[in-house]
């Protein structure tokens, strides 16, 4: 893309962070953002020296939604061969735990976006929400399936019918986040805990985000007979015996990632 309107960069301690900034448009999530994120996904998915990524936007607003103008006038046909679900299955198949850090407005797509995430921090004055319904849409990119699977029927079905908009603190109470701090601590917790989490064995990690999505949609037996066979499979790993000897040494672990 001729426009750079995603940034990334990878920090010593392992952590990834991606950060959407345009300004002037909100962050709207437009073409050059999406492909730009896709691309940065498919990367960090493949570097073994990035153990965690953090996502946000800016100080004033994450993401305001999708870009309108950009389809304002499409027809069926061209939404279709737009295939913008390969560009977010970038991220919500990053094998990497992805924690998004979220201040200001996460709308429509924004919001989408941050439910993409394994992790959401927000500062104490974000502002959530689906109000695709207002322009006669709805969500079209996960913002009534995973809404309903992360609050609900009952409170997912009034965000999406009547596309108001959740604080922070009610956001946390309902199960959409994981945390709520003061704005100026978004970005920093979630790079804190990106780093506690780039700092455990990242095999043990992967695992872990694998099982979890993937049982979350399969009947209970099923997935748990998933999480037994992951649980072995870690036993053949370099830093399970790093870990159990260390906890038994009473020392500091290094994990490889073997």
């Amino acid at each position: 893309m001729s426009t750079n309107v995603v940034h990334l960069d990878i920090r010593a301690d392992g952590v990834a962070v991606v950060r959407i900034d345009r300004p002037e448009a909100k962050n709207a999530l437009n073409a050059a953002v999406r492909q730009q994120l896709a691309e940065h996904f498919r990367a960090l998915s493949d570097n073994h020296e990035v153990r965690a990524v953090v996502l946000t936007g800016g100080e004033e607003c994450f993401v305001a939604g999708a870009d309108i103008r950009e389809f304002a006038q499409a027809s069926p046909i061209e939404m279709y061969r737009r295939h913008t679900e390969l560009l977010w299955e970038a991220i919500s198949r990053c094998p990497k735990p992805v924690i998004a850090a979220v201040n200001g407005f996460a709308l429509g797509g924004g919001c989408e976006l941050a439910m993409h995430c394994d992790i959401i921090v927000a500062g104490e004055s974000a502002r959530f929400g689906q109000p695709e319904v207002k322009l006669g849409l709805m969500p079209g990119a996960g913002g009534t399936q995973r809404l309903i699977r992360a609050v609900g029927k009952f409170q997912a079905m009034r965000i999406a019918l009547t596309g108001c908009l959740i604080k922070a603190p009610e956001a946390l109470a309902i199960g959409m986040l994981s945390e709520v701090v003061e704005d100026a601590r978004t970005l920093p917790r979630a790079l804190e805990l990106a780093a506690e989490i780039a700092a455990l064995p990242p095999l043990a990690v992967a695992q872990i985000k694998e099982v979890m999505l993937a049982g979350a949609d399969l009947p209970l037996d099923s997935a748990l007979t998933l999480e037994r066979k992951a649980f072995q499979l870690l036993f053949d790993s370099k830093d399970q015996k790093e870990g159990a000897a260390a906890f038994l040494e009473k020392r500091k672990a290094s994990f490889l990632g073997e």
